[in-house]
């Protein structure tokens, strides 16, 4: 079968790949409809590794060059020995997440912070092929009224629902979105959902602003050439946003979402990049800020589920282009790490009827 594989930084190639075996225990076979590119494959593409490891992953065994892609959605084919095999021929989103199931976090229920864990993708073959292994507690199946294209955001805006919950957003709260990107956007989704009253957006890309407005944002700012922190302000009564989201990774950033936030306010950071930040903490301390890391979902993926099937949640206005997998580096990758600012959430037809290179 044909996948697209990631053998180093700039080499990434759509090439024949074995297609998997049977699933061993925990594991089940997807035949993959769509898969979106996410920020962190990007990453990879540019300048990785980042999170692929070098060499064998320590729970999946898997070493480089592996087949990227982990936002997909599919029709389960195959479950492993004791997995849910009631699921077989249901059409899924997935969450990627391995997990040993032994460690204290795992036993926890904090699986996605597992000590060994990884992600399809990127610890294991990805989904940027016809079929895929995935692990078989990921598996959430997928109602008639959510479509393919539909659960192959699922995961998205699982990372953005888990965001608003660890912010604490509720009904009446003001929040301040600092990064209009996939994630950015889809918080903003998830915040609307979640009964912000005001959701307030950041970000200088003017086709990006326009985008969040038609997504629930009640108000667009260009940090270019305005004052951010002081128009939100003064539109919070002169109080200043309940929580605040980083969703762009720019380290100086954390510091400005900080002073955002109002006295006894929540900032989220959870745009990841690199480099360090620097902040005072006295911006924390004498206003009785909080600071909460969000990393992935922990069982949000269902809930997600529920919330576009109900119709509280339409991502379909992230999606802004449909490339097949034969045309995905020169149509998806290769604009995506030229900064192409008319994208939001790029998915890859990987169909196959034939499930065959």
């Amino acid at each position: 079968m044909r996948a697209a594989v990631w053998h180093a930084a700039g080499d990434l190639r759509v090439q024949d790949v074995p297609e998997p075996g049977e699933p061993g225990p925990g594991q089940a076979v997807v035949a993959v409809s769509f898969c979106g590119i996410c920020g962190t494959d990007l990453h990879e593409f540019t300048e990785g590794p980042v999170l692929i490891r070098p060499a064998e992953h320590p729970l999946t065994g898997h070493a480089p060059p592996v087949v990227l892609g982990h936002e997909l959605s599919g029709t389960v084919v195959a479950v492993g020995p004791g997995g849910p095999g009631e699921l077989e021929g249901r059409r899924v989103a997935v969450d990627p997440c391995w997990r040993c199931g032994t460690c204290y976090w795992c036993v926890r229920g904090d699986y996605h912070i597992c000590r060994q864990g990884g992600s399809v993708g990127l610890a294991s073959d990805g989904a940027l092929a016809p079929l895929v292994t995935v692990p078989a507690d990921g598996l959430v199946p997928l109602p008639d009224v959510v479509d393919d294209q539909m659960g192959a955001l699922i995961e998205p805006l699982a990372v953005a629902l888990h965001a608003v919950r660890r912010g604490g957003v509720g009904t009446g709260d003001r929040v301040l979105v600092l990064g209009a990107g996939p994630i950015g956007a889809a918080v903003t989704l998830a915040a609307c959902a979640a009964g912000a009253a005001e959701v307030f957006v950041s970000d200088p890309v003017e086709s990006r602003r326009a985008r969040v407005l038609r997504l629930g944002a009640s108000e667009v700012f260009d940090p270019q050439d305005t004052d951010v922190r002081r128009e939100v302000f003064l539109r919070c009564g002169r109080v200043g946003p309940d929580v605040v989201f980083e969703c762009t990774g720019v380290p100086r950033l954390i510091a400005q979402a900080v002073d955002a936030a109002r006295r006894g306010g929540t900032i989220v950071p959870l745009g990841i990049g690199p480099g360090s930040a620097e902040l005072r903490p006295i911006s924390v301390t004498a206003f009785e800020r909080t600071i909460v890391g969000s990393l992935g979902y922990n069982r949000d993926l269902p809930r997600v589920v529920d919330l576009v099937a109900a119709g509280r949640i339409d991502p379909r206005p992230l999606i802004t282009s449909i490339v097949p997998l034969a045309d995905v580096v020169r149509s998806a990758f290769g604009p995506l790490a030229a900064g192409a600012q008319d994208q939001l959430k790029i998915l890859v037809d990987v169909r196959d009827p034939m499930i065959t290179g």
